[in-house]
């Protein structure tokens, strides 16, 4: 996420190259590694803890409490970095931690490759007036916030309290990604909730990945309402 420090910088073409390879630079060496081929089948198999949680639309994290992120529509390629900096310990979650530990390299493909469905497309348009908070935002998340590479994740409809989370943990320290701590940390705290309200409207969305075996996962219902 590009954000408000980078606001005098981007003034041309030259230094919107820069700032992206930057975001390039900064990604898990996993994300710039080519990553084993995903099968979804193994990977829903595999899949029937994580569901306690990413199959039930509107669960929340007991504490600190803050929704559990919509995986449905993500880029998978982001997914699975997202995996191995909860592998790696870069990132602070101990229930996701100890999920993630256990995760061979193919594991994390073939989950991915079923949580994240049909990744969402994007349509190259912003969706309305973009906040002054969040315009930067949109030179990695995309003008309709779909991500512009597999490695930067897409918002579009994301859980507002999820986002604002996430935002908040890279100022804190509890994800080291080395480009997002830098933006993180020049972000007003006023803006958070500002970025956050933002991308969390936006259309088409994320959604929450279905659980059939259980009352709980009312996902044709969830996606009906987005």
């Amino acid at each position: 996420m590009v954000l408000h420090w980078l606001h005098s910088g981007v003034r041309s073409g030259v230094a919107l190259t820069a700032v992206l390879a930057a975001c390039v630079a900064g990604m898990p060496a996993s994300a710039q590694q080519a990553a084993p081929q995903g099968n979804p089948q193994r990977g829903k198999e595999l899949s029937y803890t994580c569901l306690g949680c990413h199959g039930v639309d509107g669960y929340k994290n007991a504490y600190p409490n803050y929704s559990v992120p919509e995986l449905e529509g993500q880029h998978p390629e982001y997914l699975a970095a997202a995996l191995h900096e909860y592998r790696d310990g870069d990132r602070a979650h101990l229930t996701m931690h100890s999920q993630a530990s256990t995760l061979s390299d193919q594991d994390i493909a073939d989950i991915v490759s079923y949580f994240s469905g049909k990744p969402l497309v994007t349509s190259g348009k912003p969706q309305g007036t973009v906040p002054q908070a969040a315009q930067l935002c949109t030179t990695c998340h995309g003008k309709d916030g779909v991500g512009i590479t597999e490695q930067y994740p897409t918002l579009a409809g994301q859980h507002p309290d999820y986002l604002a989370r996430a935002i908040e943990e890279y100022k804190k320290g509890g994800r080291k990604n080395p480009v997002m701590t830098g933006m993180a940390a020049q972000i007003k705290e006023e803006d958070i909730a500002t970025i956050a309200d933002y991308f969390s409207r936006l259309k088409p969305s994320l959604s929450t990945e279905s659980r059939p075996y259980t009352t709980l996962g009312e996902h044709e219902a969830s996606r009906a309402g987005k």
